[in-house]
């Protein structure tokens, strides 16, 4: 067991200290610094000729916005028809059917946004023509994407009074070519040589241990986990995701796994200092951000090493801890660990059943998952943090007496209605979606449009309760993830998460690019002694109790419903 816990240890370390020279290259990148990169310029080039785009056109928040959203729609509509109409196009050995078209809808929104959440089996799903050009061109585009928004963001910082924020299209093509086709090349290459698919064979007959004759399916598989990890996507190419041998082989892939999802998120949160010149201000996000992570981790890794007593009261041993829904290759602690890193990012993946987490566990992940500003996203997690930075400002300026001020812009009425409004917006889909779909169920369980009769919900009382809220909680964090007791393959699920996955992802990119370009816009106000110093510990203490005091208030109703009620039932 300490040896799990060392290996937990040297995992982050190694993440940490990875992220610190990728943030310098990803700072130098945008900053038009030159870099090993350059040698991508002439592609690039190219493809700003054939699509007739100034990539040197300068942008404002509102032009910004319009080409980001503007291009996520382009790729839903085209990606819905690919999927609707997957089984007569090519590269299809294992003759997979169309999907429906309220599952088609979910699972483009769900892609576009990042989210990947998957209301189908990979394996018999996806084609695997639309798993590689519906699938993984969104994981690379979706990453991009928020990756372009906080780039903005920056932008919108870094100079004293602007009306630019830079151009979309060229920080989204390099967000591709200069940082996640290098980075993903790295880790589909270690993948396949430890033993990760990557040809175009159908499935492939095997005899077990057992001696039974089973189907195995395959496919270019690498690639495709690569992005998935690194562009915090979180969708398996089967259907048991991460925890299935083909994407985790063993330990060795487990731990480069676990690097990939934090390191694009911890990096752009080092590269906030370099490319403002605000290390300071970077180094207290990040110990706050830190700080949470830890404190999460420990508190799942004790009780996923510690057992399950409802097993120990039936007389059965657990020396390695609660092994219920988890892989022997990897063990409890790794797992746990993992549940953490994916949900404090939006990955979603996971290399054990979340299902199956002890309740305390599985709480800790939904909490997680509802603060939604710690790492978070490629991009999108400090866009999330950056929210509860303006309230933690405006609260600091009312304490003192002083009108609030951010990096010498004026925080002033506009700037803090936007992020309230966002800030209310996650628990009012969470909690109103897991609500109606409590009270619905409770009404009509046998109802066509829900599920075959009766069996949309197989872990009845707190559990069940925990499997519906993880589902929301899970779509607006753009985590994916899920309890899967929960039958979600019907057109409720279907059609109610997917307008929750579109709210959760382009509403929290609007608000904070939205402030951003409104502050930038402000005559500049050099720091005094009356100024607030954003990059000191108190203020950093001060965003800390903003977001426990926001996150308890919203959500501890919901929680102590679920898998605090949960625990108690069974400890």
């Amino acid at each position: 067991m300490n040896t799990e816990i060392i290996g937990i240890i040297i995992t982050y370390v190694v993440t940490v200290l990875l992220a610190i020279p990728l943030a310098m290259y990803i700072a130098k990148v945008f900053k038009g610094e030159n870099t090993w990169s350059d040698f991508m310029r002439p592609i690039e080039r190219i493809f700003f000729k054939l699509s007739g785009i100034n990539p040197k056109e300068d942008m404002n928040w509102k032009q910004f916005l319009k080409a980001l959203l503007t291009v996520n729609l382009v790729w839903f509509v085209i990606g819905f028809g690919l999927l609707f109409f997957q089984a007569y196009l090519p590269l299809n050995p294992d003759s997979n059917p169309n999907q429906s078209p309220d599952l088609a809808f979910n699972t483009i929104i769900s892609f576009v946004v990042n989210c990947d959440l998957q209301h189908y089996s990979g394996e018999t799903g996806l084609t695997y023509f639309t798993q590689l050009f519906v699938i993984t061109f969104l994981m690379f585009t979706s990453a991009a994407t928020g990756m372009a928004a906080l780039i903005a963001l920056f932008n919108g910082l870094k100079t004293k009074t602007t009306n630019s924020l830079g151009n979309f299209w060229d920080i989204f093509v390099k967000a591709n070519t200069r940082i996640l086709l290098p980075t993903a090349t790295i880790v589909a290459t270690i993948l396949i040589f430890n033993g990760t698919p990557a040809s175009y064979s159908g499935k492939d007959s095997i005899v077990t241990l057992q001696g039974d004759g089973v189907q195995v399916s395959r496919g270019p598989a690498a690639g495709m986990i690569a992005i998935k990890m690194l562009g915090t996507n979180g969708g398996g190419w089967f259907g048991a995701n991460t925890a299935h041998p083909f994407e985790n082989p063993n330990y060795l892939t487990n731990a480069a796994e676990s690097i990939s999802i934090l390191l694009i998120p911890i990096a752009l949160v080092f590269a906030l200092g370099y490319y403002l010149n605000r290390k300071k201000f970077a180094y207290v996000i990040f110990g706050i951000m830190t700080l949470f992570f830890l404190t999460f981790v420990s508190i799942n890794v004790h009780y996923e090493t510690a057992g399950n007593p409802a097993i120990a009261k039936m007389g059965i041993s657990e020396p390695t801890g609660s092994m219920e829904g988890k892989e022997v290759r990897i063990g409890p602690a790794a797992s746990a660990y993992w549940s953490i890193a994916t949900t404090s990012t939006s990955n979603g993946s996971v290399n054990a059943m979340h299902d199956s987490l002890t309740p305390i566990s599985g709480g800790v992940a939904m909490l997680d998952m509802m603060i939604n500003a710690l790492y978070g996203g490629v991009g999108v997690g400090f866009l999330n943090f950056f929210i509860f930075i303006i309230i933690a400002v405006f609260i600091s300026g009312l304490m003192v007496g002083r009108t609030p001020e951010f990096m010498g812009h004026k925080v002033e009425a506009r700037e803090v209605k936007i992020a309230a409004l966002i800030a209310l917006l996650s628990p009012l889909l969470i909690l109103a979606g897991t609500a109606l779909a409590s009270y619905l169920f409770m009404q009509y369980p046998n109802a066509d449009w829900a599920v075959k009769p009766g069996s949309w919900l197989n872990n009845p009382g707190h559990h069940g309760f925990s499997e519906i809220l993880y589902e929301y909680t899970s779509s607006n964090a753009n985590n994916g993830s899920g309890f899967e007791g929960l039958g979600d393959n019907n057109i409720w699920w279907n059609v109610s998460t997917g307008f929750v996955l579109i709210l959760g992802r382009f509403l929290p990119i609007i608000g904070p690019i939205a402030i951003v370009g409104l502050l930038a816009n402000k005559k500049y106000i050099p720091e005094s002694s009356g100024t607030l110093k954003t990059d000191s510990l108190t203020f950093g203490a001060m965003i800390l109790a903003i977001i426990v005091i926001v996150t308890a208030l919203s959500y501890f109703p919901a929680l102590a419903l679920g898998p605090i009620a949960e625990y108690f039932s069974i400890y």
